[in-house]
């Protein structure tokens, strides 16, 4: 397996954890007499964000460190997988810009707009990270 592959697993698998600690912690607070748009959420994004970034480096060092080849010697295949999985990933930022517009549009709480752009960033590293994974493992599409 190849280093860009092991990061890609790396970042696949960070980005389900830390947005499911995200989603465990926003949903324990609701309950009783405060609803979903109420709980604090700032605290936990900015914590979970910034522990995917942590978690993000940690785990890039260890790839590079446990990697048979150095991280600098990708092969055009590496790269050409980086690049699809990267515009693929790239599209539900997009798709989240637009859905951010459109609550602020409709001057919605501020917690759906942050949410819908935290949701679209973790889309956009899942989505890309497995689309590069598919294509390590069945080859790139032809187009």
């Amino acid at each position: 397996m190849s280093y860009e592959e092991k990061n890609a697993w790396a970042f696949l698998v960070i980005s389900v954890v830390g947005y499911t600690v995200y989603l465990v912690l926003v949903l324990s607070q609701v309950g009783g007499a405060t609803t979903l748009a109420q709980a604090d959420y700032v605290a936990p994004l900015l914590w979970t964000v910034g522990g995917a970034i942590v978690a993000g480096i940690i785990a890039g060092i260890l790839v590079s460190i446990g990697s048979p080849r150095p991280q600098d010697r990708t092969d055009l295949r590496d790269k050409q997988i980086r690049w699809f999985g990267d515009r693929v990933g790239q599209s539900f930022v997009v798709i989240g810009a637009l859905a951010a517009l459109v609550l602020a549009m409709f001057q919605t709480d501020y917690f759906w707009i942050a949410n819908a752009v935290y949701l679209a960033f973790v889309l956009s590293a899942v989505v890309g990270s497995v689309a590069r994974l598919t294509a390590y493992r069945r080859g790139l599409p032809e187009w």
